[in-house]
């Protein structure tokens, strides 16, 4: 069994990226550009970009007994479902590979933890207690 869940992407974060390169976007209203100016423009373009492709490429599989969590080009290393103790909500701004606001903490291991933000979090639960039955599941 493989399924796939897409992250949920907040607005709210996205806006927080834009702000960020507001100054920037000013400066392209500006008549007098220099070749600096639009270099570090364009530099800054590229990383609001690769921000956004990171954001928006962000998903969770199950495949078997494994959680596999990737973004963009990058894959955290393989949660095995049968370490996984709990599932709750949480509001957490901590950095992790959730793109949302709406968050989900996951306890696996001895002391591990790992905030994520999947889509369908209902579904995404299920699926994982159907895996593993001894996980402790209060979004339900």
């Amino acid at each position: 069994m493989k399924k796939q869940y897409k992250a949920k992407v907040s607005y709210t974060i996205i806006l927080i990226v834009f702000v960020f390169f507001a100054p920037f976007i000013q400066k392209i209203q500006v008549l007098n550009l220099t070749s600096k100016m639009l270099v570090t423009i364009g530099l800054f373009l590229l990383l609001f970009g690769f921000i956004l492709f990171l954001l928006f490429t962000t998903r969770y599989t199950i495949d078997k007994n494994k959680l596999i969590i990737r973004v963009g080009f990058y894959s955290y290393k393989p949660i095995d479902i049968s370490t996984i103790k709990e599932i709750s909500k949480t509001r957490s701004i901590m950095a992790s590979p959730a793109p949302s606001l709406d968050r989900i903490l996951i306890k696996y291991g001895d002391f591990d933890e790992i905030i994520i933000s999947p889509e369908n979090k209902f579904d995404f639960a299920d699926n994982l207690t159907k895996i593993n039955p001894n996980i402790k599941n209060n979004i339900m």
